[in-house]
């Protein structure tokens, strides 16, 4: 026989459980703080705890989190370089990379600072960005030459749902098929 146990749960035993999940899901994906927050949220509103507040989970959390982060184990400057850097090797185009870091609720000043480090590192990411686009995709320069005409608006649009100017794209766009097997070999 399984005993029952009905031992209400106290505060200290919900932070270290907290403590605990929140460790495991660092490990596991390596999330922004804003991130680990929602998660640890929703895990919380799913196992109903009786005597324990919704303010007071979210205080909680902000105390777990504030442990993680002094620990370094949640680092945002930290996520936003890596995952900027991730998606310039992709080839996403600088507008696509700072639309996703806001969406993963990190800090407008690391967003402009990994910003800025991609710009110094190279002054024409976003043409680099397209170049690399066009490979994985087969448009734009990567057409064969009859049908780089009859595809010119599709491909132009496919840049710029991307996140590429019309700017950006019209340069891609013009490059001859010569030098873009220069850049890609470059690449």
């Amino acid at each position: 026989m399984i005993p029952i146990r009905n031992r209400k749960k106290t505060l200290q035993v919900t932070v270290e459980e907290m403590r605990n999940f929140a460790l495991i899901y660092v490990e596991k994906y390596a999330p922004s703080k804003q991130q680990l927050k929602t998660y640890l949220l929703k895990k919380y509103m799913r196992i109903s705890v009786s005597d324990i507040k919704k303010k007071d989970v979210n205080n909680l959390i902000d105390i777990v989190l504030s442990d993680l982060q002094k620990n370094k184990f949640i680092n945002d400057k930290f996520y936003s370089d890596s995952k900027a850097k991730n998606m310039v090797h992709r080839g996403n185009s600088i507008n696509k990379i700072r639309s996703y870091l806001v969406g993963k609720g990190i800090n407008q000043e690391f967003i402009n600072e990994t910003i800025t480090k991609i710009k110094d590192k190279n002054s024409d990411q976003d043409f680099f960005s397209a170049i690399k686009l066009c490979k994985k995709k087969r448009i734009g320069p990567a057409r064969t030459e009859d049908n780089r005409k009859l595809f010119y608006k599709k491909d132009i649009s496919l840049l710029a749902r991307n996140g590429f100017d019309f700017e950006t794209s019209k340069k891609v766009m013009n490059v001859e098929k010569d030098d873009y097997i220069r850049i890609i070999n470059l690449l």
